[in-house]
């Protein structure tokens, strides 16, 4: 017996030994018969045999020019051929080292050297091999399957296809030997971030040629082809890792490595082995991303396909705004940044379609290397900018509240817990309305409004605008406290639907495809109604006024109207205590729109540390600057106002009756607020009825005090009114009393005096008159008393009334009332939100 193979090179002669193509020829026979004959069950062998006529031919041509894709902006404008972006290099399959082609055929086609194109064993036994070794441990498709699949058919899953893939594969094994077909698919196969067949990926991950790839270099490489996207160890190091330890367990598990190889090469962190690639700007930009990523969504298209499948992708990319967000973002023109670490994420959504017109992925970041996508991969907590998606949007949908909602703003708890929901000032600021709770970020009027509405319709809200929130919402979520976090083009999409009448487009990169053969895919989506108008306008004249006098002032853009929502995290004290930070904060958001077109901007860093995070007044307001350049870049003659729906009344108030203006309240009490078409201003006291009580008994009051000091003012009036006309008559019998002498001489006459020659006293006849007047002034003064005392009676009388009505209002209520139980529930931690005026 011959001795057991030991090395991997003794395996592999092993292998080679008992693959004989020319003693095989019976095996072929067989195995085409087989699936003829399966097939033939299915659809006849008459179909088979016109199927397989019409097969394309296989030549070298065929693989040596593979049909280049092309993309297109939003005005059909042709934007690049992707394969003039490959930068791709071939290179014959003996200069590939062993343990690279291993890795391969381990994971990918296992038995690749014992089948002539069909594995039909690998067919039966793929689903029982994931389920035992996990997702992706084996395929369905051998390697000589997938060349013909992405050289010569569509990605269209139908029997026509399977039948001629089945076909051309055997009949590829027929043209060209095991080694020429691998080399076919490791020069073609796409690898992600530009990197196109084999030469370039090792140069793009790893800045090596193919002969210098260790094995675990090797194995990330051969897990990649799969899901380009997904696997990416520069977006995703996580899954990449995990991916490139599935690889080489299938090399160890069939001994293309030892025990000993694969416990060393899993250890090393993926993020520790990748280094700078080639760089090619055209497909590696963050719009790019989320194009592959839209596009890997169509089903049986390969990457393969995007790059070589000769189709033609429509895009909503507008090279214009491109261009306009990298300058913001990348340069001091217009935003003052701290340093160069400083990262920021932008979306911009078209509110009518939701095409996506840019996407900045992030500051001072070139293709092909480390960089991350800030603007769509992300996941941090949104902070405030959920106000209006979690409390006040479901509370105007479903409870249909007016703008003038009344709300009290006091210390309170999470349901359940002993925390402390505060403010960023740490203070309280008592009766408010909905919307000076939102223009100034109130924290605890969104807790209470989140708790009115119910998790379940504030989750549901959610989801119909685009934010799907797994699990359990909790009270924290209603201040942006998340489990898991959102991205900038996940807000961008929400704030969109209130732009849009509530109605919501999910955000797009790619319109349609087209084939070479015709056949197209529409990739637009349905717009769905999120909401009912009137919540939309309700919530987006809100938005307006944190834009006009909240926390979104830098935000503002001079005569154009916006709306907008700030956001701000805060750190736990566990962070706090790790990085001795004493001031300072995570992420800070803005979100807003403007009649045409919705930005979301994310600010931070990408990690924490002693020295990495928004730490002062002006970077917290970056986020603003920022989306007030975007968007100023955005706007045309398009731009508008907002269009008020029927089902919206505007209604002036009275603050100090709680009821609609007339024409006694005084300007300095009035506001206009909006209401549901048919609800009414006492509505909107639905939270503090006994609030509006107390106001329409304050106007009782008002007007009686008011009624009685018009009282006393008429008879204090009528009282001067008849002093002076005593005193007229008085002064008219003075008069009457003189008498003129023979010389024309008014002499006054003393009626008590009887000796008519004694000359008239002057000087007493004035102390006589000034007597009478200051009897007059003597006489007011005791009336003025008089009138005081009878006030103050009047006033205490008043005060005992009013005490046995509360007395009474009391009793009433006491023998009425009944206590409610409350229902806990868990409730996830989280800190109380900031916001910078």
């Amino acid at each position: 017996m011959a001795d057991k193979p030991e090395t991997r090179e003794e395996k592999r002669k092993l292998k080679k030994r008992k693959h004989k193509r020319g003693s095989g020829l019976l095996f072929k026979i067989a195995a085409v018969l087989t699936v003829l004959f399966v097939i033939a069950g299915a659809v006849g062998s008459f179909t088979i045999y016109g199927l397989v006529q019409s097969a394309p031919e296989i030549d070298d041509d065929t693989f040596a020019f593979a049909n280049s894709s092309t993309l297109y902006d939003h005005n059909n404008e042709e934007i690049i051929a992707l394969s003039n972006g490959e930068n791709r290099q071939s290179m014959s399959i003996e200069e590939v080292p062993d343990h690279v082609k291993d890795a391969f055929i381990a994971i990918e086609d296992v038995r690749f050297h014992d089948h002539s194109g069909l594995d039909i064993r690998r067919i039966g036994g793929a689903v029982i091999s994931n389920i035992t070794n996990g997702f992706g441990a084996e395929g369905g498709s051998t390697i000589t399957q997938q060349v013909v699949k992405n050289s010569l058919l569509t990605a269209e899953k139908s029997m026509t296809r399977k039948v001629q893939e089945a076909y051309l594969a055997l009949e590829l094994e027929r043209h060209y030997t095991k080694d020429e077909i691998l080399e076919l698919y490791l020069n073609k196969i796409y690898f992600g971030n530009g990197a196109y067949g084999i030469v370039t990926a090792a140069e793009t991950y790893f800045n090596k040629e193919v002969d210098e790839l260790t094995i675990n270099e090797a194995a990330l490489l051969a897990g990649l082809p799969q899901r380009p996207s997904g696997y990416d160890p520069y977006q995703n190091p996580d899954l990449a890792e995990e991916r490139r330890n599935t690889v080489l367990y299938v090399m160890h598990e069939h001994g293309f490595i030892t025990e000993e190889e694969y416990n060393e090469e899993r250890s090393m962190p993926v993020e520790d082995m990748l280094e700078k690639g080639s760089e090619d700007e055209s497909i590696s930009d963050a719009f790019m991303d989320q194009v592959y990523r839209e596009l890997e969504q169509i089903d049986g298209l390969t990457a393969s396909m995007i790059y070589n499948g000769g189709l033609k992708i429509y895009t909503t990319y507008d090279a214009d705004a491109q261009a306009h967000v990298e300058e913001v973002l990348n340069s001091d023109q217009f935003v003052q940044y701290p340093d160069d670490n400083f990262q920021a994420g932008v979306t911009v959504v078209d509110n009518r379609t939701g095409e996506i017109k840019a996407i900045g992925g992030g500051r001072n970041q070139e293709a092909g290397e480390n960089r991350s996508n800030y603007a769509t991969h992300i996941k941090r907590s949104p902070g405030s900018t959920i106000k209006p998606i979690l409390s006040y949007g479901p509370a105007i949908e479903h409870l249909k509240w007016s703008t003038y909602q009344q709300i009290v703003d006091e210390e309170m708890t999470y349901t359940g817990s002993d925390q402390v929901i505060r403010n960023y000032n740490g203070e309280y600021h008592g009766l408010m309305s909905i919307r000076e709770a939102l223009t100034q970020s109130w924290n605890i009027p969104a807790v209470k409004t989140f708790q009115e509405v119910g998790a379940d319709k504030a989750k549901e809200f959610a989801r119909n605008v685009g934010i799907d929130i797994e699990g359990s919402v909790y009270e924290s979520y209603a201040l942006g406290s998340f489990d898991e976090g959102i991205s900038p083009l996940d807000l961008a999409g929400a704030y969109s639907a209130f732009a849009n009448e509530g109605t919501y487009n999910e955000p797009h990169t790619v319109r349609k495809v087209v084939f070479p053969d015709g056949r197209e895919i529409n990739m637009q989506p349905e717009g769905v109604q999120a909401m009912s108008d009137y919540t939309a306008y309700m919530v987006t004249d809100m938005l307006k006024s944190v834009v006009e006098e909240g926390t979104g002032q830098v935000a503002a853009i001079g005569g154009v109207p916006v709306a907008g929502k700030t956001g701000t995290t805060n750190f736990n004290e566990e962070t706090k205590q790790k990085y001795n930070i004493d001031e300072g904060v995570p992420d800070v958001w803005f979100a807003g729109y403007t009649s045409n077109y919705t930005a979301a901007v994310w600010t931070g860093y990408p990690r924490i540390d002693e020295n990495s995070y928004i730490k002062t007044r002006e970077d917290r307001q970056i986020a603003q600057h920022i989306f007030r350049e975007v968007m100023s870049g955005m706007v045309n003659e398009e731009t508008g106002e907002f269009a008020k729906p029927d089902s919206v009344e505007e209604i002036t108030i009275d603050t100090s009756t709680g009821e609609r203006a007339d024409s006694s309240s005084s300007r300095s009490d009035l506001v206009t607020e909006l209401f549901v078409t048919g609800t009414t201003v006492k509505d909107a006291y639905s939270l503090v009825e006994d609030e509006w009580e107390k106001k329409q008994k304050e106007a009782r009051e008002e007007e009686r005090a008011k009624q009685e000091q018009q009282r006393r003012e008429r008879e204090r009036s009528e009282e001067r009114e008849r002093r002076e006309e005593e005193q007229q008559e008085t002064d008219n019998d003075e008069s009457e009393s003189e008498v003129v002498d023979e010389d024309g001489l008014n002499i006054e006459i003393d009626p008590s005096d009887d000796e008519s020659n004694e000359e008239p006293n002057d000087s007493s006849n004035d102390e006589e008159q000034g007597s009478d007047e200051e009897d007059n002034v003597e006489e007011e003064k005791e009336e003025d008393k008089k009138e005081e005392k009878e006030e103050k009676e009047e006033e205490k009388q008043e005060k005992e009334d009013d005490k046995e009505e509360e007395k009474d209002e009391e009793n009433n209520e006491s023998s009425s009332s009944s206590s409610d139980d409350e229902s806990d529930s868990d409730e996830s931690d989280s800190d109380s939100e900031e916001e910078d005026n």
